[in-house]
């Protein structure tokens, strides 16, 4: 384990040469009834992006349909379980980018931030982490007492895997697609940003915090419940603290889950 966070600034690129920095990531978005979220958020991607993934956890709205129209180079995956982990390691297994980049689809978490992420794990961080606790992030979506709860829980990780996070429960995150091979994702809630972060401790990976701010939901309400989900999270930290059997991948076939163009009506209706 990891015990403080790693500033990583020396570039391990040729700064002279010309890249697409976004070349090689792959954008995450799982959405369950977002499809009035959707313009405001695809229109805030960077250009240059690879993929673009919607994990859509079968929604009544019109969210796979929007998504093709706003994006027609849009990856529809149809979410094979519930909950938010189920669909981040559907879209996991489905990413070709050597980056991978988790975002939100009710416009909290801004895409214009992809860039400070991505350049990060280019000079040399595993793991980049958004954090509004830190100096220059913030929330304005945060209730007293999920941020109490969060404080807590996120005091209690930092002590028992001796890492010092300054923001435990954020789902703005991006990673080297590399680590997949050992960072398992096999949890099906909002737990799934702590085992993420607690697994990526564990495996002593190097971490730099981002400073974002997490904005208000811009349509519809959060599927998130303060107390039941604050349980499941903690009951995460204390599973993977005392357990000693090591997580195995799951297996997905994440390419029959895929919907194409033809498929995008009928799935929406």
């Amino acid at each position: 384990m990891q015990d403080q966070l790693t500033r990583v600034v020396q570039p391990k690129r040729d700064l002279a040469a010309p890249y697409n920095p976004l070349a090689n990531v792959s954008v995450v978005i799982p959405t369950l009834n977002e499809a009035q979220n959707l313009p405001h958020v695809f229109g805030r991607l960077p250009e240059g992006i690879a993929q673009l993934i919607v994990v859509d956890g079968h929604s009544t709205d019109e969210t796979v349909e929007i998504a093709r129209q706003l994006r027609p180079d849009v990856e529809i995956v149809m979410q094979k379980g519930k909950g938010k982990g189920d669909a981040l390691a559907c879209g996991f297994a489905a990413c070709t980018g050597d980056i991978i980049v988790m975002l939100d689809a009710d416009g909290s978490t801004d895409p214009a931030e992809i860039p400070i992420f991505v350049s990060l794990l280019e000079d040399g961080a595993d793991f980049a982490k958004g954090s509004r606790f830190m100096r220059g992030g913030g929330s304005s979506d945060i209730t007293p007492g999920r941020r109490l709860g969060n404080q807590i829980l996120n005091r209690a990780v930092n002590f028992l895997y001796r890492t010092s996070y300054t923001d435990l429960c954020y789902g703005y995150n991006a990673f080297h697609r590399r680590c997949l091979d050992r960072l398992v994702v096999d949890c099906s809630g909002f737990e799934v940003e702590t085992l993420i972060n607690i697994r990526v401790a564990k495996l002593g990976l190097s971490v730099a915090e981002v400073p974002s701010f997490e904005a208000d939901r811009i349509f519809g309400e959060s599927n998130l419940n303060t107390f039941r989900d604050g349980f499941r999270v903690l009951r995460v930290i204390v599973q993977e603290r005392y357990s000693r059997q090591q997580p195995k991948p799951v297996p997905l076939t994440a390419r029959s889950a895929r919907v194409d163009s033809t498929d995008a009506g009928r799935v929406a209706a």
